[in-house]
């Protein structure tokens, strides 16, 4: 096993006149149509003199050509580096710094790096990267790079708790055995047709969702993203969905969900944050059909998943996959008995490599016998099902991206109008939680307005506080630390109807 693409390439090469992706509105691509625009890409690729382990940074919108360019970046042994669309110019200049790309792709050019900017706003444009016209020609076909296992196919930046986001290094060997297993867990079958609404500059759309379909050869309902109408029109013709909680959600809202318009799904899915008890009975009461929910992170892709045959139980991320170990341990490690809450610690082929260019935070987090610390706290049963009943880091995950406090809070404490301040992530129906800033202010009460014209332009929209909450003083203990735990259960229902 070396480079991962070799092995997508078979599944395409066997289905080459199979439908790849079904697109919103122009046709379909069918897998020798994608193979087309991977070695398109490529040759593009190559023009700007990229290397095996060269780092490519892609930010830009959903689209076929998208997928296509991150293919062929597998293809030619490069390490692919998909940034949120919504990331500022500011955080922008942080990951180049960090990682130092060869290339930047998106639609501004820069003076630190070779840019390939699109020339239209149109995604479509992707490929024509530089100057001049369009290249009409068939493209000559490139020769898959051979890599090891063990040599780095991707780097997915993860915000980090001190305001330094991390760069998870993941293997070409991870990538493989996570894409293979996830396949027989959810039972992948030669007839079905996933819709995938996910952005794919996330873990959850392109490795997961989007791998399971390319390693089996069936077809992508490729949609650019999410909206309710386009989606109920295109579920007939798909029998697997993967979303986060907000998918459900907004869902659930329409009249015209119901048993008889799920009647051809074989399994629903969800994931990248928590679903709600309620959301689980609710859309089994609608459609007949409960969610499989699992659980996994940017570092380690997928780590347990609830049955695909057997009990689904509501609250629960189910069993550890296949080849992979969940133990719930103490703060050295040591398993705690089952029923007993502990911090959530995975191994297997699937855990990343560590953090680019941070050896002692990998070394925090990565224990010597392979296990990684996930931060969040856990439960597990006699059987091993595991339930994730909190999260010892800060972390808020909203819409189902991660946000760190710290480098929120950082921001805000640069207001004059801020004294200091505390953000939280509160329970909310569409997003899971809602990033919620609590404020001490220097003077007038602070409000949402100046919040977003303070942050507009330095943190993505989705880290931006959803509310704001104006209090005289933080909730400290003796050690002077806010009570963050508190203000949780102090604002808990703050955005209930």
């Amino acid at each position: 096993m070396g480079n991962f693409f070799a092995e997508l390439e078979r599944a395409f090469e066997s289905n080459a006149g199979q439908t790849a992706l079904m697109l919103d509105d122009r046709d379909d691509w069918t897998y020798r149509d994608l193979v087309y625009h991977i070695n398109r890409a490529a040759c593009e690729l190559r023009t700007f003199g990229v290397q095996p382990g060269d780092r490519v940074f892609v930010q830009v919108q959903k689209s076929a050509e998208n997928l296509a360019l991150y293919l062929a970046c597998l293809k030619l042994g490069l390490v692919y580096v998909p940034l949120n669309t919504a990331y500022t110019e500011a955080e922008l200049d942080y990951f180049v710094s960090d990682a130092e790309p060869v290339l930047y792709v998106g639609d501004q050019a820069r003076t630190d790096v070779a840019c390939a900017p699109l020339r239209t706003a149109n995604a479509r444009q992707l490929l024509v990267f530089g100057p001049g016209d369009a290249r009409e020609k068939v493209p000559q076909s490139t020769e898959t790079q051979p890599r090891e296992s063990s040599d780095l196919a991707a780097i997915l930046y993860t915000s980090g708790t001190t305001g330094r986001s991390k760069g998870a290094m993941l293997s070409h060997g991870n990538l493989s055995s996570n894409a293979r297993s996830l396949s027989d867990e959810w039972g992948w079958q030669g007839s079905d047709v996933l819709l995938n609404a996910l952005p794919i500059f996330h873990v959850h759309g392109l490795f997961i969702a989007s791998h399971c379909a390319l390693l089996n050869g069936t077809p992508m309902i490729f949609m650019e993203k999410f909206e309710p109408s386009q989606v109920m029109t295109r579920l007939p013709d798909a029998t697997v969905m993967m979303g986060v909680p907000t998918f459900y959600t907004r869902l659930l809202d329409r009249q015209d969900l119901n048993q008889d318009s799920v009647a051809h799904m074989r399994v629903f899915i969800c994931g990248s944050a928590p679903l709600t008890e309620q959301t689980f009975a609710e859309w089994e009461q609608r459609t007949g059909h409960r969610i499989l929910e699992r659980y996994g992170m940017s570092e380690t892709i997928i780590n347990t998943s609830n049955p695909l045959e057997g009990e689904r139980v509501a609250g629960t991320v189910g069993y550890a996959l296949p080849g992979q170990q969940v133990r719930v341990a103490d703060e050295v490690g040591v398993p705690v008995p089952s029923g007993e809450v502990g911090m959530i610690e995975v191994a297997g082929p699937n855990v990343f490599q560590g953090y680019w260019r941070m050896p002692e935070k990998t070394a925090e987090e990565l224990r010597e016998d392979g296990f990684f610390i996930t931060g969040d706290l856990g439960v597990q049963d006699a059987g091993g099902r595991l339930s994730i009943v909190g999260r010892s880091k800060d972390l808020v995950i909203s819409g189902g991206y991660n946000v760190y406090p710290k480098e929120v809070e950082g921001v805000l404490d640069e207001m004059p109008e801020v004294a200091e301040s505390a953000v939280i992530g509160v329970t909310h129906r569409d997003f899971g939680e809602a990033v919620v800033a609590v404020v001490v202010a220097s003077g007038a009460e602070v409000t949402l307005q100046d919040i977003e014209q303070a942050l507009g332009s330095r943190l993505a929209r989705f880290k931006q506080p959803k509310q704001v909450v104006n209090v005289p003083e933080l909730p400290r203990n003796t050690m002077g630390k806010v009570q963050k735990n508190k203000l949780r259960e102090l604002y808990s229902n703050l955005f209930d109807d």
